[in-house]
């Protein structure tokens, strides 16, 4: 088995993204994320309440990064230090070969391209530094944003495969040859 090492935390930056770790000051921002029925529209989980459980979710995700089972940044524009959305790759197979991606966004910064410019930045590091062989997105049928951002980036739709008790998702797949071949 491949073992991946996610330490010491590799810092992305992009034309105009700096992709950094989570931070306790981060605190307020991803309770904005993760407490807005509108950033979690489309995703299965229970919406937050109060700060204290993003400050728990910040800890909980470095502790997480530190014992290489998730990869998982907060995204900032190079002139701000605020977080204005997140992105990480998890649910590493067992063998480590395959990533999901996973992503959100103040809705403030949606519309203006930063997404895909984080997710180009995240699949680079995914298939070049961790070799990932596939990485995967799985996404709620409705949520067209999403979808046209997997597409963009050269996601494929698996047209059979089934998110297990999620029957609204749907999975995108970019392989790593495929990658290549459109990253020329």
């Amino acid at each position: 088995m491949r073992v991946l090492n996610l330490m010491p935390f590799t810092e992305l930056k992009t034309e105009r993204l700096v992709l950094r770790q989570l931070k306790i000051s981060d605190a307020e921002d991803q309770f904005m994320l993760r407490s807005s029925s509108e950033v979690g529209k489309y995703i299965a989980r229970d919406l937050q309440t109060d700060v204290s459980q993003s400050e728990k979710f910040i800890n909980d995700r470095n502790k997480d990064i530190a014992q290489n089972k998730i990869m998982y940044w907060a995204i900032t524009l190079k002139e701000q230090t605020r977080l204005i959305g997140t992105i990480c790759l998890w649910n590493f197979t067992e063998d480590n070969s395959v990533a999901e991606v996973g992503y959100d966004l103040n809705p403030e910064f949606q519309k203006k391209g930063i997404m895909s410019e984080a997710l180009k930045a995240v699949l680079s590091y995914g298939f070049q530094k961790l070799a990932f062989s596939r990485i995967e997105a799985f996404t709620q049928i409705e949520n067209e944003s999403s979808k046209q951002l997997l597409i963009k980036n050269k996601f494929q739709l698996h047209q059979t495969r089934i998110d297990e008790g999620f029957p609204k998702n749907i999975i995108f797949e970019l392989y790593h040859n495929d990658y290549l071949s459109n990253s020329l």
